[in-house]
């Protein structure tokens, strides 16, 4: 807010002038002020190739799925791990690879011909990783730590120098800043985290074209899909070649993560079976290998987030009949807040477990707000931005709420 007030002088007669305040607001721009940007982007910006559309995807993608990973850079702008951006990157390219669509004019077979292909590439197309383990909190050995090292460091490299490089707005300027970082190869295995991805550099996005990629997403990303397809029919037709439209429908799919609950499920009986009670997180019922159901807290069907900070314990009724796809309230999870916590520390935060506490923190770094400069993640603090993430998601997706029924039976 800007106030400017006008100081009052005396006219000829020694009268004083009216006098006058002016008042100036500046409102958040909820992401509305970037569509025209990216509209002009996606379909009316001149291409060589699918980079600026593969680039602005990756960027889309980190927005919606592992916006805990960007930082706050000024008042203006957004700053996001170019790891990210390269791991993404990736994961949209490789199985267009594998299904032989045209990216460039010059891409007649694979990835022939494009920029971002060398040894690290060519040793995930070996089988080094499968396109779907390129995932933020996955845990690689050696060797495909070694490969996907050099692969993100391609990806990085081609990213800033081409398509990060002419993405720039009408009137002229880049849009996206990017600052390289010096890259030390892996030695042994690794987590994929945000301090993993950070270390290849980041990159400077305008905060509204961000907010447009979080709140937007469900309409950005088509748009990007059905001018990136187009793409590909016009390089295709242009070399005299068929297109598989199925094939191509299949290689532009992002596969989420798939709902698999079978980790959550097996840590649970194997509490039960060494005579520790597990309750459900809503009702405070003992559970029973019979009765137990692995809930989603914030719902799969509003934001398909498989990470194990997200899967809890739950009545199966509960779960299945009154809880349902609908989102806790913020009161419904102030109350299971200490079950939870409960949980938590049974499952997966045991010291002396070396792999699903890193696991549990690095999942909850990437895709929930506020935790990626924090050295060690407590539950608290995990539980704190949990709620800000319930709270993102009733706002811009009007999930329906469930609100705590204490009859339910919260009696342990």
């Amino acid at each position: 807010m800007q106030v400017v007030r006008a100081v009052p002088s005396p006219d000829l007669q020694g009268r004083p002038e009216i006098s006058w305040t002016a008042v100036v607001l500046r409102l958040p721009d909820d992401g509305t002020g970037a569509l025209p940007l990216l509209r002009h982007l996606i379909l009316m910006d001149a291409k060589s190739a699918t980079y600026k559309l593969g680039l602005l995807r990756a960027l889309c993608r980190a927005a919606d799925g592992s916006a805990g990973l960007a930082q706050e850079d000024g008042d203006d702008h957004i700053r996001v791990p170019l790891g990210l951006v390269a791991l993404n990157w990736l994961r949209l390219y490789l199985p267009l690879a594998k299904a032989d669509l045209p990216q460039a004019p010059g891409n007649r077979r694979g990835a022939q011909g494009l920029g971002f292909v060398g040894p690290g590439w060519q040793a995930l197309e070996a089988g080094a990783l499968s396109f779907l383990d390129l995932r933020v909190g996955a845990v690689l050995g050696e060797t495909a730590a070694r490969a996907l090292h050099e692969a993100l460091r391609e990806a990085a490299e081609h990213i800033i120098r081409m398509p990060a490089n002419y993405l720039t707005f009408p009137g002229g300027g880049r849009i996206l800043e990017a600052a390289r970082a010096p890259v030390v190869r892996p030695s042994g295995s690794l987590v994929v985290d945000g301090a993993f991805l950070s270390a290849f550099g980041s990159m400077r996005v305008p905060r509204h074209l961000w907010t447009a990629m979080q709140r937007f997403a469900v309409w950005v990303e088509p748009a990007l899909i059905s001018e990136w397809i187009r793409l590909m029919q016009g390089y295709a037709a242009t070399q005299g070649r068929p297109i598989n439209v199925g094939a191509m429908a299949a290689a532009m799919t992002w596969s989420d993560p798939v709902r698999d609950v079978a980790l959550p499920r097996a840590r649970a009986l194997s509490l039960m079976e060494d005579g520790t009670a597990v309750h459900c997180v809503w009702s405070g019922k003992r559970l029973a290998p019979d009765t137990l159901d692995v809930d989603h807290c914030l719902p799969w069907s509003a934001w398909p987030c498989g990470d194990l900070w997200n899967l809890m314990p739950a009545y199966r009724r509960v779960n299945q009949h009154i809880k349902r796809e609908r989102m806790p309230s913020a009161e419904a999870l102030q109350q299971a807040g200490p079950a939870i916590i409960d949980w938590w520390s049974a499952a997966y935060l045991r010291p002396e477990d070396r792999v699903l506490p890193v696991k549990f923190a690095s999942e909850a770094r990437a895709s929930l707000p506020g935790l990626n400069g924090a050295d060690v993640v407590s539950g608290p603090e995990v539980q704190v931005a949990m709620a800000l993430q319930r709270t993102r998601l009733r706002q811009d997706q009007g999930v329906p709420e469930w609100v705590w029924r204490p009859q339910v039976g919260n009696a342990r």
